[in-house]
């Protein structure tokens, strides 16, 4: 009888603490839905990598997912020649610095903000890691804060048998790596960081994605 009433208070113990570490997106981005940003200015990447390419590659490929969750994205173009003609391309220098002038020059809401620390080849694929910091324009206070460790699979598998066969399969993979475009990492890596932001004013999901359980902040992946 003790055994039974053990198991019966460890399953509410373990019950009691699953329901206490579940974090809502509500509670995990309690500052998104607190402001409500819908204009959304991004900055070129900071590029940490040795990958000189990085920054251009991946900068191109940031608003397609941000404008699919519902958020009014300017102008990459646009917004690439303003900041370059103010001097403002090293988004390094306003990171920790006021946002207001964004907000008052583009009408931003928030200022997105990507971090690269590794984009390279690795092995048979691509090895990207990357961090998103959206900070808003108003208050410079982080409203979404997540990164992507994420491996891109460029394995070749032929289906051949034998030593013939793992040299087919590996030379097929190196020619595959090497033609890949490496945006494609970034597309992967993007899909996986802001697929858990809350959606935007332009979304039919807008406010109604609060009780939705938050993915883990910092995540690693390996995709084919």
């Amino acid at each position: 009888m003790k055994r039974i009433l053990y198991f019966i208070m460890l399953c509410c113990m373990t019950a009691s603490c699953g329901l206490l570490n579940t974090v809502t997106r509500e509670s995990q981005y309690a500052k998104m839905y607190e402001e409500k940003p819908i204009t959304l200015l991004v900055m070129p990447p900071i590029n940490n990598s040795t990958n000189v390419e990085a920054k251009d590659l991946l900068y191109t490929s940031i608003s397609r997912p941000l404008v699919e969750a519902g958020y009014y994205v300017i102008s990459p173009l646009l917004a690439m020649d303003v900041l370059k003609a103010e001097s403002a391309y090293d988004s390094e220098l306003f990171f920790e610095a006021p946002l207001t002038s964004f907000q008052n020059y583009f009408g931003a809401d928030a200022v997105v903000f990507s971090v690269i620390d590794t984009w390279a080849k690795k092995g048979m694929g691509i090895e990207t890691k990357i961090r998103y910091v959206i900070k808003s324009a108003y208050t410079n206070e982080i409203l979404f804060d997540r990164s992507c460790e994420l491996y891109l699979d460029l394995s070749i598998d032929s289906n051949q048998n034998g030593l013939i066969g793992a040299l087919v399969d590996l030379a097929a993979s190196a020619i595959n790596t090497a033609a890949t475009d490496h945006i494609k990492a970034a597309r992967k890596a993007n899909y996986y960081i802001l697929r858990d932001i809350p959606r935007g004013k332009y979304s039919p999901d807008y406010m109604l994605d609060k009780d939705i359980i938050a993915e883990d902040k910092d995540i690693v992946a390996r995709v084919k």
